[in-house]
């Protein structure tokens, strides 16, 4: 608690009138334990009595409480005004800027039947040997703790990346090219900010990922929504005038189709003859349940125009708030200098245990560990869906989630299932500006109980039938 007191004039009073005008205007609240007044005294400088005098008189107005071996509180009784509002807001945001934040996945409590999209089982994650490497790089203080660290990232964390790409995706990368980052949306921004100026056009899949897309209108360029077939994004609808294309060809987000290696190819040559940049988010590319995937656009481009994005979010857990882009020469020191600008660098005993923890293994083994468990339970939920009359389940291998089409808008039953406690989302949120054309679920399955899935579907059928 800070006081102002005056230094001229009488001790006891000035004191009095700043404790009382701090209980009033509810700077100080009803129950706040004061300090001692020796405590006091000697923070302001002046002598024990005249703070002991301002706490007699305020407590014979009724403003303060005095309990026997407990202290003096600010009386219950006493009534905080209101704030008062403002006769006006001067600041506004810049245009671009008339956005709020999304609702946080962590819900208190967690719904019943939880089939929302993108949250993992933090029950699978190994959290004693994530603690073990974590407390001993900061015990070792082998980050050197007191110094900045590389923007770019923990040189072993980055080095670990590339090698596990190599090996698990196919991609062939040097610890040079890796730029660690907070996640997808952070090196999303990272990527807008060297490369896009306000007006400028991005093409993102309809529907797609509704962060991207809200990133990118923040920026002040255009994002053009352009349709997905069965084969992906229909690159002969891209708009001339694109300056980034971002994709999710590996396990399209959310209609879980995978990019066809003729329509791979077609985009890369349609971004070639115009040199237009790719972002490849490869989101969820741990988590397969067939055969291996095609190769990512990274490893099929021999023109330098994708940036690869990946994230640990989904793999480990998001509050890590962990992932990286694949970084073109000619973009790293822009990238890099974003990055340093923006928030100096990531905490470097974690990326220092994440690098331990896939160099040793660790990752490899909760990867396969996790990915039995989710294929267990793809399949009962893409089985329970398949057995609702009038539902469309689409095909997927991947990810964790199912997206199945109805012929009617499904915001009204998703509204009434969570009335249930079935949380479940509408494909239409997923769409820019045609949502209308987009009647479905998104049914994601990481965080849901096994022994919950077919009741909670069961709910999601009566009232599709209802």
């Amino acid at each position: 608690m800070e006081l102002i007191v005056e230094e001229s004039g009488e001790r006891t009073a000035a004191v009095y009138r700043a404790l009382r005008a701090a209980i009033v205007d509810g700077r100080v609240p009803p129950g706040f334990r004061l300090p001692a007044t020796r405590v006091l005294a000697a923070d302001l400088g002046i002598s024990r009595g005249s703070v002991a005098g301002a706490y007699e008189r305020l407590a014979a107005e009724g403003f303060l409480t005095a309990r026997v071996g407990a202290g003096t509180f600010v009386s219950g009784e006493v009534t905080v005004p209101r704030a008062r509002r403002a006769a006006a807001d001067p600041l506004r945001p810049r245009d671009g800027w008339a956005l709020t934040p999304l609702p946080a996945s962590g819900e208190v409590p967690a719904p019943r039947f939880d089939f929302r999209t993108g949250i993992p089982d933090a029950g699978l994650f190994p959290f004693d040997t994530w603690r073990r490497l974590v407390g001993a790089e900061l015990r070792l203080g082998a980050n050197r703790p007191g110094t900045y660290a590389d923007p770019a990232g923990h040189p072993g964390l980055r080095a670990a990346i590339a090698r596990y790409l190599g090996f698990a995706r196919s991609v062939r990368a040097g610890a040079d090219e890796v730029v660690v980052t907070n996640g997808t949306q952070h090196a999303l921004d990272l990527i807008g900010r060297v490369l896009l100026r306000a007006g400028d056009v991005v093409a993102v899949e309809e529907p797609g990922y509704p962060p991207a897309r809200r990133l990118f209108t923040a920026m002040g360029v255009r994002v053009a929504g352009v349709r997905v077939d069965a084969e992906g994004l229909v690159v002969a609808e891209l708009p001339d005038r694109a300056r980034l294309v971002y994709v999710t060809p590996s396990h399209q987000f959310p209609l879980g189709r995978t990019m066809s290696l003729a329509r791979r190819q077609e985009l890369l040559e349609w971004a070639r003859t115009r040199s237009v940049a790719i972002v490849e988010d490869d989101y969820d590319s741990e988590f397969r349940f067939s055969a291996r995937p095609l190769e990512p656009l990274r490893t099929l481009d021999h023109s330098g125009r994708v940036l690869y994005v990946g994230t640990f979010s989904k793999s480990m857990m998001p509050a890590m708030r962990t992932g990286f882009v694949l970084v073109p020469p000619g973009l790293r020191p822009a990238v890099t200098a974003a990055r340093q600008l923006g928030d100096g660098h990531g905490q470097t005993a974690v990326q220092a245990a994440l690098a331990r923890f896939i160099e040793e293994g660790l990752f490899a083994r909760h990867v396969r560990k996790a990915g039995r468990v989710y294929a267990a339970r793809h399949a009962r939920v893409a089985a329970a869906l398949a057995a609702i009359p009038g539902l469309d389940v689409l095909e997927s291998a991947a990810g964790l989630h199912v997206t199945a089409l109805l012929p009617e808008p499904a915001g009204r039953m998703v509204r009434a299932a969570r009335r249930q406690g079935v949380v479940v989302e509408d494909l239409a949120a997923y769409a820019g500006e045609e949502q209308s054309a987009f009647s479905g679920l998104v049914v994601g399955f990481g965080a849901v109980a096994d022994d919950r899935i077919e009741e909670g579907i069961g709910v999601l059928a009566r009232l599709i039938a209802w």
